[in-house]
Parts: structure tokens; sequence; C-alpha cells
């Protein structure tokens, strides 16, 4: 207010210009002085923000490495909590190499390939998710590779570093015959099997196995849907024997098999 008199009075000729820029000056200033008040408040705003640690992920925190009181220091190598993601998580798992053709296949078809996770002794099955990353190598030392699935986990049914059974959806085989894996026998001819015809004598018949699980094994080719093998007592027949077949209470079917 004082600089816009005198600029006025400057106009009239009743004082010198010096005294409207001395006044100018003074202006300037303490302008000056409340930006440096300014940015020194900004500045403790910033320290206050490292007061509080947040989170760059949503995750699961673990307990507390440090207790109040403690003397931390920021190149300490424990840090103060280990924060877990869990939505979504992860699950790596190693496959055999011979199984890994199928699966390149089924990934260079396009669309999601299925993962379930299951608990450790394989009946329950915890959560469903996509396969997301095949490493680029195998490890010789044991002759698998290792696959990496992704799982929403919205239930949090899985749990960090928690033991799982992996399993990898690649095909769907309709209408397939399957047969106990006792029941296939391997010779220098390849897979066979022991087909009891209806007068009750064996036949050697060979076949084409396919994938396995859970003790049974789908056949593609050689046996249909009905028909009679021996599964005990293998080793004691040969073709054209005479056999007199007992029959056995086949297992349960597990859903989804």
């Amino acid at each position: 207010m004082d600089l816009e008199r005198y600029r006025t009075l400057v106009k009239g000729g009743f004082i010198p210009q010096q005294q409207m820029d001395t006044q100018a000056s003074a202006v300037a200033q303490l302008g000056a002085s409340i930006q440096a008040d300014q940015g020194q408040i900004d500045s403790i705003r910033l320290q206050l923000t490292y007061t509080r640690i947040n989170a760059p992920i949503t995750g699961r925190a673990g307990l507390r490495l440090v207790d109040p009181g403690n003397m931390i220091h920021a190149n300490d190598p424990g840090g103060l909590v280990v924060l877990a993601q869990v939505e979504p998580i992860a699950v790596v798992f190693t496959i055999a190499q011979d199984n890994l053709p199928p699966v390149l296949a089924r990934q260079r078809a396009g669309g999601p390939i299925a993962v379930d996770a299951y608990d450790r002794e394989g009946r329950t099955k915890l959560a469903t998710g996509i396969l997301v990353a095949v490493d680029n190598q195998i490890d010789a030392t044991t002759g698998t590779v290792k696959l990496k699935a992704s799982f929403t986990n919205s239930d949090g049914s899985l749990f960090p570093n928690q033991f799982v059974n992996a399993r990898i959806l690649v095909d769907s085989l309709r209408s397939a015959v399957l047969v106990p894996n006792e029941a296939i026998q391997r010779g220098a001819q390849g897979p066979f099997v022991y087909l009891v015809k209806p007068d009750k004598t064996v036949e050697l018949r060979k076949v084409t196995p396919g994938p396995s699980e859970g003790g049974v094994t789908a056949v593609r080719e050689g046996v249909a849907a009905g028909d009679a093998l021996i599964v005990d007592g293998a080793d004691r027949v040969q073709e054209r024997s005479r056999v007199e077949p007992t029959s056995r209470e086949r297992p349960a079917a597990r859903a989804g098999t």
C-alpha cells in the first residue's frame, strides 16, 4: 500500500524517484522472504512424508521385525516388516522335460491354459489359475523345467510359501477308454494287454496308451469299452491260454478324471 502511495506522489512530483525505488525494493525483498519461508514449509512437509511408509503393493504383512525403541538404520538388512503379495499370487512348479512338448503345443495354440492347485495330498482342489510363463531352459541335473501360474486368490485359499500340487489341463479326451495301469504290459513288440475273450481264452492285443493319472491309463487304440483285461497274474499267462477270470471292484472315479 505504501508503494502505491509513493507511485502517486512521484507522479505529482511531491517525493523523489529514489524514495519510491527504495520502497519497491523493500516490497520485493519481503516477497522473496515469503517464498523462502514457503520453501521451508514444503521441505518440512516432505520430511513428514518420510515418517509414513506406504506399501507399493497390496499384500499381507508379516510379524514386525523391530519393536518400539529399537535402533534402526536405513541400510539394515532385515527391514521393518515383510509384505507378501497374495492377490494375485503366483505358483512356481516343475514338470518333467518329457511332458513339456504338449504344454508348449497348447501354448502355441493360443488361449489361457488352466492350472489347478491341489493340497499336499493331491485330493482337494484349492484354486484355479492360468499359466503365465515357462522357463527358457531345462534343469540338466533334474531333467525338469519350471513353470509359473497366476491365481487371483480372492478368497485367500493360497498362502505364501504354501506347498501345493499343480496340474495343467492341456487337452481333454472325450469318450476315452480307461484301463488300470497294471493291465498294460510292455515287451519287445511294445505296449500290450492280455484280453480275455468270451470263450475264456487269452489274446495278446497291442495298444496305444495315452496319458496316465490316478492308477488308470487312457488307451487310444487297441481295446474297446467292455473288454475284459487281465490285471493280476499276467506273468503266468500267454496267448491262447485258457483262464478262469475273476472280477474285482472298479476303483471309484474322481471328479474331473
